[in-house]
This record gives C-alpha cells, structure tokens and sequence, in this order.
C-alpha cells in the first residue's frame, strides 16, 4: 500500500483524493502539516490559485520541509497551479515558489475565467486512448531546460512535462473521470 498525499490548502484538492481512492492499493491522504507530509511516498499539488497556495505553504511552514523532500527525491505532481508552484522561473518576473522543476511557466496562458475551455489529445507516455483535458485560467509551459521531457502539447504550447521524479501538467485530470494521469503518477512512484 502506498501512501499519496494532495496538498490540502486550498483549491481542487478533495477532487484529486477522490480519484487516487479508485486506484487499488492506494491510501489517499490530505496534506496540510510537515507530520502528515513525512508519511507519504508522493503528493500532488493541487489546481487552484498558485499565490495563495505560495503564501499559504508559507504560512503553515510547509514550504521548505516540502521543497526539500522534493529534491531528495519524493515523487510530486503538479497540475495548473501546482505547476506553477514547482516551476523555476514565471514568466513576467514573478518570483517563484519552490522552484524545482526546470520550466519556465506563464500563468494565465490561456485567459482569464471566461477562456476556459475543454480539448483531448492522446499522450503516448500515459495512455494510447484520447484524454479530456479541462483548461481553467492555465498556464502553460514556455520554456524547458534539456533534462526536461515534453510529455504533451497543445496548439504548439508545452502543457505537460517531466523531470525526474517531478510532472508537471497545465491541465486538471482532477476534474474528469479519467485516472490515465493519476495512474501514471502511481506508477512513478511503485517504481
């Protein structure tokens, strides 16, 4: 059984709970404290807002104790905000908030609230059938250094990624029905 954990500050959190409990041998748990991060194998962050989560890591002392287990390897999985979360650089001098993952990320990419907007593409990497991919005010990924591997992009916009143990989606897999993300997620981390 291996433990996941979602990041359970604020934003699409609960949805991402209730998908990894359909995966069997899975113990999906809420994280909001450094204890609760140490139990877990890997954790996904969450969609949302990205600045309120950034203050809110701060504000529960999160921010450190999680960048560090990310770098000594805990398997992490951002989508949308979560992605801006892990992202080295943001586009337009913002400065980031863990700042692990080697992408450069533009927030609001694609507009505001009332741009959001539904497609599918087949990701190879993750599952050779369409998966539904639900934009709400993304981002996508602007720039990638070469240990950076492009899972998947849309209209020539970077909207998934990996580095090591991190992945990186512009999209809310969260907000379908379809576990092909989540299970891809789990499987880096049984490996």
């Amino acid at each position: 059984m291996k433990t996941v954990g979602v990041l359970a500050l604020q934003g699409s959190f609960r949805e991402h709970l209730k998908l990894l409990g359909q995966i069997e041998g899975i113990h999906p748990i809420p994280v909001k404290n450094v204890q609760t991060l140490q139990q877990v194998d890997g954790i996904i962050l969450p969609g949302g807002e990205s600045t309120t989560q950034g203050k809110l890591l701060k504000d529960f002392s999160l921010l450190e104790p999680l960048k560090e287990r990310i770098l000594s390897g805990l398997p992490v999985w951002g989508t949308c905000a979560g992605t801006i979360l892990l992202a080295k650089q943001i586009a337009g001098d913002e400065p980031p908030h863990l700042g692990v993952m080697d992408i450069t990320i533009r927030r609001n990419a694609y507009g505001g609230q009332l741009d959001s907007f539904i497609d599918e593409t087949i990701i190879p990497a993750v599952s050779a059938q369409k998966i539904p991919l639900v934009f709400i005010r993304a981002p996508w990924i602007d720039k990638t250094e070469d240990n950076v591997k492009v899972l998947a992009s849309l209209n020539g916009k970077v909207i998934a990624a990996k580095q090591g143990q991190m992945l990186a989606t512009s999209f809310h897999p969260e907000l379908t029905y379809d576990l092909s993300f989540h299970q891809y997620f789990i499987d880096q981390i049984i490996k």
